[in-house]
C-alpha cells in the first residue's frame, strides 16, 4: 500500500520485484490539498506505469478513515518486523491485525469491437449555397492510468465547455437577420480523441470518401480544434503549416493577436509551428487529422507542447480548471470568430471593440455548470457507449442551439498505429479490507506452541543436565523458526 505523497516509481518497481499480491495506491479525496510538485511528479510517472507490463493487479482508491487506518497498521507492522527480535515478532504476530483485500467486479478484458460515438451540429450561414465553412472541434473523452478516475477536467472538459458556449452564443447571433453571417458554422464533438483521434479520423473518411454532399468537401475556411483551455495566461495556436497572408487562416491568426493585445493584455499569445510526423505512432494534436486530409486546421491550447503530462492524467481534476481564465479564453475565441465572420477589421473596427457584452456576454455560471457536470463522472473512452448518459446529454445540449444534429457511430480502427494502448473494459471494482481470523487463531496457536516448546525444553534439560546452554539454544532456535512461520 502506498499513499500518493510517498509514491515513487522505484517503490512501485520494488513491490513488483518482491512478487506483491497487489499494489494499492491511495489517493486523497481532495486533490487540491496536494502540493503541486507531488501532483506533477505523478503525472510524469503515469506514462511509465502504463508502459510497464505486470501480472500484479494495481488498484487506485480514494482515502477514507478506514483505509488510512489499515495503511497505518500495515506500515507499523512492516517496520516493526524488520528490526525486532524473534520474541518480539512472535508477540507482535499474536496481537497484530491481519487484513485480506477482496475486490468485486469482473476481470478486465481486451475489447475487440470498440464503438466510438461523435456528434455534429451546424448553424447555416445566410446569403447562398456556396458559403465558406468554419469547423469547431473538441474531443470529449478523457484518459488516465485508471479509467474510472479519469475526469479530464482541463483536457478536455474545458474544450467541450467552450465549444458548447460558442454554440449558444452564435446561435443567438444567427437567429437575427441583421447578424446572420455569411459563414456556415459546423460544431463537432469527437469521440476517441485520446486514442489517436479515432472519431475524427472516421468522421473525415465518411464525409470526404463516402458521400457526395458535405460541408467538408466544399469551401472550408479553417478548422479550429479546442484542447486544454481551462488555465494559464498563455494561449498557443498550434499549426502544421504557417498560414499564408491573405488566407482565412491568416485572418484568424491576426484577429487572435488583435483581441489578445487590445482586450486582454495579460494574455500571452503565440503561434507554435510543428510539422506532422507520420512516423509517430500517434498524432500530436487533433488538427493534424484534418491536415492529413489537406484541410486548413489549427489547435488552440494553453499548453505549449503536446507532450504535457496533464493531457493524459487522473490528476486532471476539477481544481485544474480556473473558471475566470476559462471564461476569458471563451470570450477571446468568440470575439476572434466574430471579427472573422463579420470582417470587422476590414470594416475599420478598432481592436478593443467587444461584441459579446451585456445580454450577449459569456455566461460564467453556464461554463461552471458545464465543467462541474463534465467532471462529475469519468469519461474514459472505454466507459462510454452509444447509450452513455454523457453522450445523450451532449446531444441534447447541441439540439438546443444547433440544427441537423447527428450522431456518428463507428468502430475503431484496430491497426497498431491507430491505437497506442489496448482498449480494456475496466470495471469499477470495490475493494474491501477484512480483518483476518489469523488474529484469534494465532493467539491460540502461539500459546499452545509455547507450552509445547516449554515441555520439550524441560524434557531436554532433564536428560542432559550437564549442558543447559545447548538446551536453551535449541529452544530459542525452535521458537525463532516458529515465529517466522507464523509471521510469514
Amino acid at each position: 500500500m502506498m499513499r500518493l505523497d510517498d509514491f515513487s516509481f522505484e517503490k512501485y518497481q520494488k513491490a513488483l520485484r518482491q512478487s506483491a499480491g497487489a499494489v494499492v495506491i491511495i489517493l486523497p479525496q481532495n486533490m487540491s490539498t496536494m502540493p503541486q510538485d507531488i501532483v506533477q511528479q505523478f503525472m510524469e510517472l503515469e506514462p511509465e506505469l502504463l508502459a510497464t507490463e505486470t501480472i500484479v493487479p494495481v488498484y487506485f482508491a480514494l482515502e477514507d478513515e478506514e483505509l488510512l487506518s489499515i495503511y497505518t497498521q500495515t506500515q507499523m507492522s512492516s517496520s516493526s518486523q524488520g528490526s525486532s527480535s524473534a520474541a518480539e515478532v512472535l508477540l507482535h504476530t499474536a496481537t497484530a491485525n491481519g487484513f485480506q483485500m477482496v475486490t468485486s467486479g469482473a476481470q478486465s478484458k481486451a475489447v475487440s469491437d470498440w464503438a466510438i460515438t461523435s456528434l455534429e451540429g451546424r448553424l447555416t450561414g445566410a446569403g447562398g449555397e456556396d458559403l465558406p465553412s468554419i469547423v469547431l472541434v473538441a474531443h470529449y473523452d478523457s484518459f488516465g492510468v485508471a479509467p474510472w478516475l479519469s475526469y479530464g477536467a482541463d483536457s478536455n472538459g474545458s474544450g467541450v465547455a467552450i465549444l458548447l458556449e460558442l454554440a449558444r452564443l452564435f446561435s443567438r447571433l444567427y437567429s437575427y437577420k441583421r447578424t446572420h453571417a455569411g459563414y456556415n458554422l459546423l460544431f463537432f464533438l469527437s469521440g476517441g480523441g485520446k486514442f489517436n483521434y479515432q472519431g475524427t479520423k472516421r468522421w473525415l473518411e465518411d464525409n470526404l470518401d463516402h458521400t457526395d454532399s458535405s460541408l467538408l468537401q466544399d469551401n472550408v475556411a479553417f478548422v479550429l480544434c479546442l484542447d486544454t483551455l481551462g488555465n494559464s495566461n498563455n494561449l498557443h495556436l498550434h499549426v502544421s503549416k504557417p498560414p499564408k497572408e491573405g488566407s482565412p487562416q491568416h485572418t484568424l491568426l491576426k484577429e487572435l493577436e488583435t483581441v489578445a493585445a487590445h482586450q486582454h493584455p495579460e494574455l500571452k499569445f503565440s503561434m507554435v509551428h510543428k510539422k506532422i510526423n507520420l512516423a509517430d505512432d500517434t498524432l500530436a494534436w487533433e488538427h493534424e487529422r484534418f491536415g492529413i486530409r489537406r484541410l486548413p486546421a489549427f489547435t488552440l491550447s494553453h499548453l505549449e507542447s503536446h507532450r504535457s503530462p496533464a493531457r493524459h492524467s487522473i490528476m486532471d481534476m476539477r481544481p485544474h480548471v480556473d473558471l475566470t481564465k476559462l471564461s476569458r479564453n471563451t470570450k477571446v475565441i468568440a470575439e476572434t470568430l466574430a471579427r472573422v465572420i463579420y470582417n470587422l477589421t476590414e470594416k475599420g473596427a478598432s481592436g478593443d471593440l467587444e461584441i459579446f457584452t451585456e445580454q450577449m456576454q459569456v455566461q460564467e455560471d453556464q461554463l461552471m455548470s458545464l465543467v462541474d457536470w463534465l467532471t462529475a463522472q469519468p469519461r474514459a473512452a472505454q466507459l462510454l457507449d452509444k447509450d452513455s448518459s454523457i453522450v445523450n446529454t451532449l446531444e441534447y445540449y447541441l439540439n438546443r442551439y444547433l440544427k441537423d444534429v447527428k450522431r456518428h457511430l463507428v468502430r475503431a480502427d484496430k491497426s497498431p498505429t491507430s491505437l497506442k494502448h489496448t482498449i480494456r473494459n475496466h470495471s469499477n471494482g470495490v475493494n474491501n479490507a477484512n480483518k483476518s481470523v489469523r488474529v484469534c487463531c494465532g493467539c491460540l496457536i502461539v500459546v499452545m506452541n509455547c507450552a509445547l516448546l516449554a515441555s520439550i525444553a524441560d524434557c531436554t534439560f532433564k536428560r542432559f543436565p550437564e549442558s543447559p546452554s545447548s538446551c536453551r539454544y535449541s529452544s530459542l532456535a525452535a521458537t525463532t523458526k516458529w515465529a517466522k512461520i507464523v509471521a510469514g
